[in-house]
């Protein structure tokens, strides 16, 4: 059990940290997939105009009940989102990218509702890379097995449905890579890591093609 939590705790610190270095004061935030708002607790409200979206209400309800200065929307960001083009100047996704059916609908989405000037924070993990496979064998996996008595790789794979190269394809598309950070290891080799930091910036849209 103390192994999990410390492998949790160290991966966790990287993934909710990264993004805040795209904050600026007077941003205007959008977080994709935002969960039951583990981020939030590392952002500072009060220079900052921030929304998040979630596909289940329920959790949308728990996010505005623990930070009311959140504006906190059920929405699939699969779907159009309900913001304006360029809206904003700063979104996150924190762990999601590797989650969605239609990334490549999501993250025209994205594209379409930051602004020219925008950024784009985006952690993903080193999804089959041998790193991550370790991490998860001692950690998560054996906890999940023993107590729901099923397969733990059965799991994995129906939820992170995208791979790590398949999702840096899709962003190539439509994004351009400013600042790349791999943890916990320098190397940019998705193998012998465990999570991806990524700010991006919009390709001009002469050459995107939606």
């Amino acid at each position: 059990h103390a192994m999990q939590t410390k492998w949790y705790g160290v991966i966790e610190k990287f993934n909710q940290s990264y993004p805040l270095r795209t904050y600026a004061p007077g941003c205007r935030t959008l977080e994709i997939g935002a969960g039951i708002g583990s981020h939030l607790k590392y952002e500072d409200f009060s220079q900052q105009e921030y929304y998040c979206v979630e596909l289940r209400q329920e959790l949308c309800d728990k996010i505005k009940s623990r930070y009311p200065q959140v504006n906190a929307l059920s929405a699939d960001c699969q779907e159009n989102l309900p913001f304006e083009d360029g809206y904003f100047s700063r979104v996150l996704a924190i762990q999601v990218l590797e989650h969605l059916p239609d990334l490549p609908k999501a993250l025209r989405q994205v594209w379409r509702v930051l602004s020219d000037d925008g950024q784009f924070a985006a952690v993903i993990p080193c999804e089959g890379g041998m790193a991550n496979n370790l991490a998860r064998s001692i950690s998560a996996r054996p906890a999940f097995e023993k107590k729901y008595r099923m397969s733990y790789d059965w799991l994995i794979n129906s939820e992170h449905i995208n791979m790590c190269h398949e999702i840096l394809e899709e962003l190539d598309r439509l994004f351009i890579i400013r600042h790349r950070r791999f943890y916990p290891l320098l190397a940019p080799i998705v193998t012998i890591n465990l999570a991806i930091g990524l700010t991006l910036t919009k390709k001009k849209s002469s050459i995107v093609d939606l």
